[in-house]
């Protein structure tokens, strides 16, 4: 009998092995051994603020048994490892907020860390330009803001002290100068988080898709794309461009959805990388969530100019020929996007042509280098913004988490400047976590 021929663990296994079921029976075994919790935190999403998360949560409780699981491959290759590197320091943040305490506090431990792990960056700083009249009004304002958000060292320059800066910068009226702002490779920052949460005895395991999460009581279930079922007393999510999908696997809210934004870098040419010493930011438009497109020298010693801000064809749509038939669909039926779209069309389909037709893009660059011609510039890189958005179309503007859950918390959204506030966003998080785990 069937019974008789696997009686006992180590016939399971024999039989297993002999009628060539073993991975449907090791899941079996798997379950059959992890009767009670084997982790006590389970953290999703390997980006990083997951990553920083994770080694927060192990500085602070030791004891506690934690995995982090992480989709590809390789750690940190999405929103983390495709945006700009620049340090901010809080200047644009809306005085009081998360994202504005988090980003000056972040900036500065950013620069300690960095120190402590020999991890290159450069405190290039920054000059945020206003090019006319009207800018200059709303330069005042941003001024006002950096100043409530105690940015350290910002100063107003004028058009003298602005060349004494960017000596190429010949069309800036004034501008706002933060010499603390710099650059760093936020990839590798996240890796070494990675490294350190390994040291202190922390499990990563990548290749692992989450696909359900279930609560079933005693435990929290985890089961991944491979059909590897971690099991656990708590969950955190950091899924970043899936945030949402993932909290609705959990149980939570779909609100608020991800809307995948691309923006498309240029890059200057080897011979043209003089013109740009540090950081050049336009006046942002308060009309519209995103910064502008800007000069941001880079670790490697290229110089990044742009994004534009375009719809993404899928969530990780890098490139106008990746295409998600099921990320298109979700978009195409979100009553949000059409009602940011429809007052907003004119800006989209000009940001569209940008894409397309590159000299477009130059008239941006030329009123604060003039110098700048088209064939200084080539294609560069892109990267996805994660976008978290209301059914009302309004965007998420803060850091924002969903504690609804019982054992578990999910950051929703976590766009920039995540990188810079990591340390303190991965702070705030165990906070949180204590107090709903009852740690």
């Amino acid at each position: 009998m069937l019974a008789q021929r696997v009686a006992g663990r180590s016939g399971l296994l024999k039989y297993c092995l002999r009628e060539n079921l073993t991975g449907k029976c090791q899941s079996r075994r798997y379950l059959a051994r992890r009767s009670s919790p084997v982790y006590d935190v389970c953290i999703v999403g390997g980006g990083i603020v997951g990553l920083g998360t994770a080694r927060a949560l192990n500085l602070k409780y030791p004891d506690l048994k934690i995995v982090v699981l992480e989709k590809e491959k390789e750690l940190a290759t999405h929103q983390t490892g495709h945006n700009s590197g620049v340090i901010h320091m809080g200047i644009y943040y809306t005085p009081g907020s998360l994202k504005a305490r988090l980003c000056v506090d972040g900036a500065l431990r950013t620069y300690e860390y960095c120190d402590e792990r020999a991890i290159p960056y450069n405190r290039c700083g920054k000059l945020i330009v206003a090019t006319n009249e009207e800018e200059v009004s709303r330069l005042d304002v941003l001024y006002d803001k950096g100043l409530q958000n105690k940015v350290p060292g910002l100063a107003l320059v004028d058009r003298k002290e602005i060349l004494e800066i960017e000596p190429y910068c010949t069309g800036g009226l004034k501008a706002i100068h933060s010499p603390n702002t710099g650059i760093v490779d936020w990839r590798r920052v996240a890796c070494s988080y990675g490294d350190d949460f390994r040291t202190n005895g922390g499990t990563i395991l990548t290749g692992q898709e989450v696909t359900k999460i279930k609560d079933v009581g005693r435990e929290i279930r985890v089961d991944c794309k491979d059909r590897t079922r971690i099991t656990t007393k708590h969950v955190i999510t950091c899924a970043g461009l899936y945030s949402d999908r993932i909290s609705e696997k959990a149980g939570g809210k779909r609100s608020p959805t991800i809307v995948p934004f691309r923006g498309e870098y240029l890059e200057l040419r080897a011979d043209k990388r003089h013109l740009v010493r540090g950081n050049i930011y336009p006046v942002p438009n308060p009309k519209f969530p995103f910064l502008g497109v800007h000069f941001t020298p880079r670790m490697d010693g290229s110089v990044w100019v742009g994004p534009n801000a375009v719809l993404a064809g899928a969530r990780e749509g890098y490139s106008w020929s990746t295409v998600n038939t099921r990320d298109l669909a979700e978009m195409a039926s979100f009553r949000g996007l059409w009602k940011l779209a429809v007052p907003n069309l004119q800006y989209g389909v000009k940001e569209m042509a940008k894409s397309a037709i590159l000299p477009l893009q130059l008239a941006d660059l030329t009123r604060f280098i003039p110098e700048v011609k088209m064939t200084d510039l080539v294609r560069g890189s892109a990267g996805v913004r994660a976008q978290a958005m209301r059914d009302d179309g309004t965007l998420v503007d803060d850091f924002e988490f969903d504690e609804s859950c019982p054992g578990m918390l999910h950051v929703r959204n976590a766009p920039s400047p995540a990188a810079t506030s990591s340390l303190a966003i991965a702070d705030l998080v165990v906070d949180r976590a204590a107090q709903c785990f009852a740690l």
